[in-house]
């Protein structure tokens, strides 16, 4: 049964890229890629061969794989196919998905604030918690609640370095020792996706020297992905507060995840969260 569902996927693979292939390659023009127009021409677009010859390869395999037969394909050549064909990034990725390769790591941005709309979401979200961090883990933007929820302070610049470093927290979380094995393992799990970027030893090397916890699990070597979470917090105000915390990536910002923090079903946590912001003026009436 499996080796007929991969036989049903690779066909139909084969059956998109053949005609994504044709559809790009329908839409260049040869003046798009610098070559003579050579008269009329009885469909539109490039000729096989001329994306053959364009991208460095034989006419007789542009024309296989264009025909989605089961041929070996290279990420050389399919950057280079990509380079004829003009496409953008998002075309680029599914020609690599399309030939049963994985795509190219998207380029992270550097550490910038949201977008104003993703900025307003954020607001709106209050009075539940919400912050958005970078590829390092640094905060870029975190609305009051989850500075009064979670304890943050103006010296909390980075969510990894306040999990281990920051005391209030540590107190306020209630189940700060199991959790942060996977912190840390979500941690290098992320600066795997970036090996050539230095900042992430430097965290790491300076928490070492700062906290026993995390080099003991540092050391582990243990690697995790987080999309979601559940977060317990025992604040001195509102009591217990139990959220279900969502990782969103925000494509306009490769690197860069909005986390937000809704109250867990079948808690009081909703309304002990708006008493507490209420108290300190921080809830905003919102339609719907």
């Amino acid at each position: 049964m499996t080796s007929d569902r991969s036989a049903v996927s690779r066909d139909r693979r084969r059956v998109e890229l053949r005609e994504f292939l044709r559809s790009r390659r329908a839409r260049i023009s040869p003046a798009d890629v610098g070559m003579p127009e050579g008269g009329r021409r009885r469909t539109p677009g490039l000729r096989r061969e001329e994306v053959a010859v364009l991208a460095g390869v034989g006419v007789s395999w542009y024309t296989w794989l264009e025909q989605g037969r089961d041929i070996k394909v290279s990420e050389e050549v399919l950057d280079a196919i990509a380079r004829v064909l003009l496409l953008d990034s998002t075309e680029h990725a599914h020609l690599y998905r399309l030939a049963g390769l994985n795509p190219p790591q998207v380029a992270s941005a550097p550490s910038a604030p949201a977008p104003p709309q993703v900025r307003r979401l954020l607001d709106a979200w209050s009075p539940r918690p919400g912050y958005i961090r970078d590829r390092h883990w640094n905060f870029t933007d975190i609305n009051d609640a989850a500075r009064i929820v979670f304890g943050y302070g103006e010296s909390d610049h980075n969510c990894l370095v306040s999990y281990f470093s920051n005391v209030r927290y540590r107190v306020l979380h209630r189940h700060w020792a199991e959790t942060a094995p996977y912190v840390v393992a979500g941690f290098r799990a992320d600066a795997a996706r970036y090996p050539e970027d230095p900042e992430f030893d430097r965290i790491a090397e300076k928490l070492t020297q700062s906290s026993t916890e995390f080099a003991e699990l540092w050391e582990r070597h243990d690697v995790a992905e987080h999309t979601s979470a559940v977060k317990a917090v025992d604040h001195p105000e509102a009591g217990t507060l139990v959220f279900d915390a969502t990782l969103l990536p925000l494509p306009e910002l490769p690197g860069h995840h909005l986390i937000l923090h809704n109250p867990r079903p079948g808690t009081d946590t909703q309304e002990r969260l708006e008493q507490l912001l209420d108290a300190r003026s921080l809830v905003v009436s919102h339609p719907g």
